[in-house]
């Protein structure tokens, strides 16, 4: 191993060592499942903003986004990139405040699910069954292509069997997640959000310094076909460039919709101390979503004008475009080294801050949602802690299981997982706190086709290609949107109770 290699490795055992040890700070104040799962609703603004935008973004920010604009320029990671900052800011602004005073007047609901039952009376938990299995069913293998991420990462750079790397990443993700619950998660992400703004500027300036300057990125950018353009993308297979039309423009904006049915994210809503704190998180959460976006947007253009300088090689795989400007800087010195490795541990904390997050949520669906309020209803908090960790470590030895095979696609599946918290939940979320008119019927409706519209559109209609090339979301989305409407209108109006708990919330 050489000695860049050796220094980086310091770099990120130091980093996992920080999140472990506060797993074992939080373990202590972890008493019950709302600790565990809530955090006994304590989080203050900064870290209620920046755990969920960690939780968020995931390594996408980091390798997923770069990418696409290497390879193909502006327009893709541009749309997706705005369409996520508006949805960013209109769940903040619309859904954040109203959740969370809702949620603790429908029976101090700790979990998504529970929101639903509490909040249509649901005594058989249908609500609370079905979107468990939602959670369970999308962030499972999420959570598992969390891990290989992870695997893959320090597979490629020390040159370990990607099994041994995938597991001890495992380990540590679930050693803080079990011990110390969503605190643990929370500030763990708060920190890791932290290591991925550090590493996204030291590229910006050092990609910026070895392509030749801003202007030369910019001419590199200006010259290539379709690169530089909102409606045209680059096609580097023919040299030329490809149209990025209305209706793809509009498919990618549709990305914005999953934040109203993101599991993780609400949460962080729900957990904060002070409902009035959650402008405070709102302005922060927004600003550090455009800015990291804008940045990791621009470092795959110079990236690009990187490999056409020289300074790196052209990348086979353009989503490793950080890692290969964390190798260059690492070969400039000891001290380099180490920021090098404060880069990828950058890359590590925002695939960890996503998995912990989709873990813990996983988690309390299966044992608060199932197992607590399904079969055994008197569970004691002492027994609902053991079960809540139990759990955790269940549902990871089942993602290292999905994730064993080093071949697995690690962010194929995010796309389609978005798309299925988005449509299930999005619609349901925003009748549930907005519409009084809406029932139980028309919820678990909602639910129900939104879930299976993804599946539909994504492998029976969107493969006809054309007008039909649109993002399953946006479809979904309004289909759940509909049969919330319609069913709900059709059968019986909530209960005067149901009513009452609404209003007492506007």
């Amino acid at each position: 191993m050489t000695t860049a290699n050796i220094c980086i490795l310091i770099a990120i055992i130091a980093y996992l060592m920080v999140v472990v040890a506060i797993g074992v700070r939080f373990m202590k104040g972890t008493e019950n499942t709302s600790d565990f799962y809530l955090g006994g609703r304590k989080l203050g603004p900064f870290v209620t903003a920046m755990s969920a935008e960690a939780s968020d973004m995931s390594s996408w920010l980091l390798m997923g986004l770069p990418g696409v604009a290497y390879a193909t320029g502006l327009a893709d990671a541009a749309w997706t990139a705005i369409g996520l900052a508006v949805g960013t800011y209109v769940n903040w602004l619309v859904v954040a405040k109203k959740l969370r005073k809702y949620s603790e007047v429908a029976g101090n609901a700790v979990t998504v699910p529970s929101f639903f039952v509490n909040r249509y009376h649901d005594r058989k938990k249908i609500t609370g069954i079905i979107a468990a299995i939602v959670i369970i069913v999308f962030f499972v293998p999420y959570t598992a292509s969390g891990f290989s991420a992870c695997g893959k990462l320090f597979s490629t750079l020390f040159g370990v069997d990607y099994m041994v790397a995938m597991l001890i990443s495992a380990f540590v993700i679930v050693t803080y997640t079990t011990l110390g619950g969503f605190m643990a998660a929370s500030t763990s992400d708060f920190i890791q959000s932290i290591v991925m703004t550090i590493a996204i500027f030291v590229v910006l300036g050092f990609g910026t310094v070895s392509a030749g300057g801003f202007s030369q990125v910019m001419d590199n950018a200006a010259g290539i076909a379709g690169y530089f353009s909102l409606t045209a993308i680059h096609n580097a297979a023919t040299g030329g460039s490809d149209s990025y039309g209305f209706i793809t423009i509009v498919s990618t904006l549709a990305w914005g919709l999953g934040y109203f049915g993101m599991p993780h994210i609400l949460l962080r809503f729900m957990a904060i101390e002070d409902s009035r704190k959650l402008t405070l998180s709102r302005r922060i959460a927004t600003v550090w979503v455009v800015i990291s976006m804008a940045v990791a947007v621009f470092i795959g253009i110079i990236g690009n004008a990187m490999t056409k300088a020289g300074a790196i090689e052209e990348l086979a795989d353009p989503e490793t475009i950080i890692i290969a400007i964390a190798q260059l800087i690492a070969s400039h010195g000891v001290f380099a080294a180490l920021v090098a490795g404060v880069i990828l541990a950058g890359i590590l904390a925002a695939t960890m801050s996503t998995a912990d997050s989709q873990l813990l949520a996983a988690s309390s669906s299966a044992s608060q949602d199932i197992l607590k309020e399904v079969f055994w209803k008197n569970m004691s908090d002492k027994a609902g802690i053991i079960c809540a960790r139990v759990t955790v470590v269940m549902i990871a030895v089942i993602g290292v299981f999905i994730a064993r095979n080093p071949d697995s696609s690690v962010f194929a599946i995010v796309s389609f997982a978005w798309a299925g918290f988005g449509a299930a939940f999005g619609p349901a979320m925003l009748f549930s706190l907005f519409w009084k008119r809406t029932n139980l019927s028309g919820v678990l409706a909602g639910m129900v086709s939104g879930g299976v519209m993804v599946f539909v559109w994504k492998f029976v209609v969107r493969p006809l290609g054309g007008a039909w090339n649109i993002y399953e979301l946006l479809p979904a989305f309004i289909v759940s949107a509909m049969f919330i409407v319609i069913v709900s209108l059709c059968t019986k109006a909530p209960d005067e109770s149901i009513v009452k708990e609404f209003e007492s919330v506007k």
